[in-house]
């Protein structure tokens, strides 16, 4: 039997499993293998089997005569695990303990202070968890943007009043947070009301949750909901639910879509009311979509657009449907262009509130990278081209706006996760990069794993906008709040590119599209020619112009391409007007081919019809033929009949003559004989 000593002397990973054995409460002596008060039985139980494997070795010890079930769990916990190797067994338990306490190594270091949140995760017990004062942070961590590592931050980038006046831009910063933590999770639904951010449901080993839990971003401190339901026979709050969105509308948070044990057919909408803390069901009218989770939703004035996800049989979607929230009635959209393909899990935001933004996704085995543009107004997909640093393939990730640009955290693809905070300039198109972690940080991925099912909000701190992420799953489930204040040199970064005018500054206008007024065309990429002059001259540091000369360079400049354009103007319409001959003549052949169709449509069903005719006239005569051949044969019978029956008269005959005269010659004529 292995003993303590020798299970001390293994790989040095068993320093992280007796770390986390402490912090479980398992200390080694016999009167500390108790099961511990912060986890459910079932953890408890089972991390309690795994510690005996690792320090003592396979279960030999005989099964408990006591009728007590804690005891016979514990025992059979323990036998259940067979011959597993101590290591194995050290390893399995840290993993589970990080899925239950995804920041349990930080907290048990005594290296860096952070918030301690002993949560009873026993149901029958009534022991209040225990949390250390805010009051007690002296500094926060940040994670660095250029190498990703945990760094202590300045008393000048953090001051003691919880985040305090933060001077440092474009790195992700764990805050000092207080309250009770909500459970760790990911596919949630987070929101952003009046400086507090609302956290509703989720996915945590596999089991959807449906608590809903608020984080005020004045004090940092976390509380939760004890919602209730409007109507008490069906307790629309008990129904967990994960992959679905959450949306504020006026004084009520929506909650759209999502999985859930037992599906619906149809996409539900739950309301919560912000006063009243009830949950409600929303009656809606028209052809509601089929049930789904992944899903993307986007608030648009008083409508929601809805694009993708998976239904409860896996089938990946890519249909679009809208929500008017004033009418409560939902309507397909029939649009015309090439649409993305199915996906869920992907990321979509609309730009002045015309055009909606598809971003990445996953089709099962298969990650994208594409974008693609939806126009509101024309009903219209395209996908426009690219610029910058364009990012990998990924699905799982999040996304905010602030302002026109467009930020994204996390995802990744089946190999590898993102660990790059990207953002996309919605006017030009052109991506670049913020940010970025690397493993261990809670916003990194695993080797093997991708951080997936995050959430990303916009707030606010002293007056400036700030992302705020939550939660996702990258090999450990996660419940840490992660803080980014984009800079202004990031947030107004907008990389213009020496590109035609199909790829300038209006490429979402001009790619949404297709039938573009070419003179707008031409003033908006014009416009964009100034503005990028006007940027490389900031961007050189000359502010000022130097003169007359300058000015009459610039102006010969700006003439010279305008000339340009205008020579792309006018071959852009002579190509369109030759296009629009080309279709006017194929409508007209199109036209003559489809009267000649119906032509020879029409005789080859007279054709048809004779020849249908004639198989019936072959078939009869077929008939006679058959009876004409019976009656020859009954012809030939008869008239060898008749052959046989005048040959046997003619025998008959003669042999009737030939007795007479032998009659006379014996001298015996026959009666009545004429005598000469």
């Amino acid at each position: 039997m292995a003993t303590m000593a020798g299970a001390k002397s293994g790989p040095a990973y068993s320093e992280r499993f007796y770390a986390a054995a402490s912090f479980a409460g398992f200390d080694g002596s016999p009167n500390s293998n108790n099961i511990g008060s912060r986890f459910s039985n079932d953890v408890a139980f089972i991390l309690y089997a795994l510690y005996q494997q690792a320090t003592i070795g396979p279960c030999n010890v005989p099964q408990p005569s006591s009728w007590s079930h804690v005891e016979q769990s514990k025992w059979k916990s323990w036998q259940q695990l067979g011959n597993m190797v101590p290591t194995e067994a050290m390893r399995l338990f840290v993993k589970i303990l990080e899925e239950e306490e995804p920041g349990w190594y930080s907290r048990a270091s005594n290296s860096v202070s952070e918030p301690v949140v002993d949560v009873q995760m026993n149901h029958n017990s009534n022991v209040e968890p225990t949390i250390e004062s805010r009051n007690s942070f002296t500094e926060t961590k940040t994670v660095s943007a250029e190498s990703g590592r945990l760094e202590e931050t300045k008393d000048k980038d953090v001051v003691s009043e919880g985040l305090g006046s933060i001077v440092v831009y474009d790195k992700w910063i764990l805050p000092p947070i207080s309250g009770r933590r909500p459970k760790a999770r990911y596919q949630h639904g987070a929101a952003v009301v009046q400086d507090k951010m609302y956290i509703y449901g989720g996915n945590h080993n596999g089991r959807y949750l449906g608590d809903l839990h608020v984080l005020d971003l004045r004090s940092w401190t976390w509380s939760k909901v004890d919602a209730k339901s409007v109507d008490l026979s069906s307790p629309v709050n008990m129904v967990p639910c994960a992959g679905h969105s959450l949306i504020p509308w006026e004084n009520k948070l929506l909650s759209i879509a999502g999985h859930t044990k037992d599906p619906s057919e149809t996409i539900q909408v739950k309301a919560f009311d912000l006063q009243s803390d009830t949950w409600s069901m929303l009656n809606t009218h028209g052809n509601a979509p089929v049930s789904r989770g992944g899903q993307s939703v986007t608030l648009v004035g008083n409508t929601l657009v809805i694009f993708g996800g998976q239904d409860a049989k896996r089938t990946v979607l890519n249909d679009l449907h809208i929500l008017n929230l004033e009418t409560m009635s939902w309507d397909k959209i029939d649009a015309v262009g090439v649409p993305p393909l199915p996906r869920a899990d992907h990321a979509a935001v609309v730009h002045a509130e015309r055009y909606l933004l598809i971003f990445g996704g996953s089709s099962h085995a298969t990650c994208f990278n594409d974008l693609h543009v939806f126009d509101l107004q024309a009903m219209e997909w395209s996908r426009p081209t690219q610029q910058g640093e364009i990012p990998t393939p990924r699905a799982g990730h999040a996304g905010v706006t602030v302002g026109e640009n467009w930020f994204i955290v996390g995802g990744g693809d089946n190999k590898s996760g993102a660990s790059e905070t990207v953002v996309l300039n919605m006017s030009t198109l052109a991506w670049s990069v913020v940010a970025s972690v690397e493993e261990r940080v809670p916003l990194a991925s695993e080797k093997d794993a991708y951080n997936q099912g995050l959430s990303l909000v916009v707030g606010s701190f002293d007056g400036e906008d700030i992302l705020i992420a939550f939660g996702g799953y990258n090999g450990y489930y996660n419940n840490e709040v992660n803080v980014l204040k984009p800079s202004h040199k990031s947030t107004l970064q907008s990389k213009m590119m020496e590109t035609p005018v199909p790829d300038s500054v209006s490429a979402i206008h001009n790619a949404t599209n297709p039938t573009r007024d070419l003179e707008s065309e031409f003033e908006v990429g014009h416009e964009g020619k100034i503005r990028e002059i006007v940027m490389d001259n900031i961007d050189t540091g000359h502010q000022k112009l130097e003169g007359d000369e300058t000015t009459e360079r610039i102006i010969a400049t700006l003439k010279a391409e305008k000339e340009e354009l205008e020579v792309s103007l006018n071959k852009e319409k002579s190509q369109s007007l030759q296009l629009k001959q080309e279709l006017v003549e194929s409508k007209t052949q199109n036209t003559d081919l489809h009267k000649e169709l119906q032509s020879i449509r029409g005789q080859l069903a007279a054709e048809q019809s004779r020849c249908f005719k004639l198989e019936v006239d072959i078939a009869e005569l077929r008939q006679k033929l058959l009876s004409m051949e019976t009656l020859r044969k009954e012809l030939e019978l008869l008239q060898r009949q008749k052959a046989a029956s005048e040959q046997a008269a003619l025998n008959a005959k003669q042999g009737q003559g030939s007795g007479r005269v032998w009659g006379w010659l014996a001298g015996s004529p026959p009666e009545n004989a004429d005598y000469i």
